[in-house]
């Protein structure tokens, strides 16, 4: 049985690095990270079947998660090092030179639990359904995860991939949108609007679930369901309602954090409104 409270606790934890980390070097994507933070930390410290302690590029017979939307590297970071994929005190080299956590996810620097560059939008669905594909040749029974923004969502190699994956039967796959409704530029549905997002992802031959990305029983709940659906021809697309900036009040509500770094002031009213709960970094 999950232990909600304690996932709660460590996305606490993990809003804190974020805003930390983010404010350090002045630059980095305070917003979508902390939207999504209870999904990614649901995925690692409860969902996925992983070896932190016996990282490797090809991932056999472990569960693999690609993040599309790399500039959420701050959370995603702060994940695989609270996970123990590194020790968190290497947070405090985010986005330095030659740090091994770039501003987005990269491979050259040998950092573990990253196994493909990211943050040019559109490209990880492809990646994933490679990888799907790789496991189902390999008969590896572990499933691959995604996260992808929904503004990336106006790219168009996404819907090639959601075709592609539809048409192999890619069922060992679970994508998710993170459907805040804002991306850098303002709300998605003024930039481009995507949308009845269900009906068109059912239209490519997806299955689709719902979810609140900011409820962790909720999120813990879909991704369980998710998974009992695999494994019967059709890839699964969760769509994930969520808060940018979740847990920072000034944060929620606009799209001006999207990639904008909190002040000396900023910094310490986002702490005081989240719990330190395994200690920072």
């Amino acid at each position: 049985m999950s232990d909600i409270n304690k996932l709660k606790e460590t996305a606490s934890q993990v809003r804190r690095d974020i805003v930390r980390m983010v404010h350090a070097q002045n630059s980095g994507h305070p917003g979508g990270s902390l939207g999504c933070t209870d999904f990614i930390t649901a995925l690692y410290f409860e969902i996925m079947n992983h070896e932190p302690d016996n990282f490797d590029m090809d991932g056999n017979n472990q569960d693999l998660f690609f993040l599309s939307n790399g500039h959420l590297s701050a959370l995603w970071y702060s994940v695989l090092a609270r996970s123990g994929y590194f020790k968190t005190e290497e947070l405090s080299t985010f986005r330095t030179l030659n740090s091994r956590l770039q501003g987005h996810p990269t491979t050259k620097e040998g950092l573990p639990g990253v196994r493909v560059a990211s943050g040019s939008l559109g490209q990880g669905l492809s990646v994933a359904c490679g990888a799907a594909l790789t496991k189902k040749l390999n008969n590896d029974s572990k499933l691959v995860f995604t996260l992808h923004g929904d503004g990336e969502l106006q790219e168009g190699q996404i819907w090639e991939a959601a075709m592609f994956a539809a048409q192999h039967k890619i069922d060992n796959l679970i994508a998710t949108v993170d459907y805040n409704g804002k991306q850098i530029d303002g709300p998605v549905d003024e930039i481009i609007s995507l949308g009845n997002l269900k009906a068109k992802w059912e239209s490519f031959g997806w299955q689709v679930l719902e979810m609140n990305g900011n409820d962790m029983d909720d999120v813990v709940k879909t991704i369980n369901h998710a998974k009992t659906l695999t494994g019967k021809g059709t890839p699964i697309l969760i769509i994930m309602k969520t808060e940018m900036g979740m847990g920072v009040d000034f944060m929620m509500g606009t799209h001006k954090w999207h990639g904008s770094a909190p002040n000396d002031e900023q910094l310490e009213s986002a702490l005081s409104q989240l719990e330190e709960t395994l200690g920072d970094y």
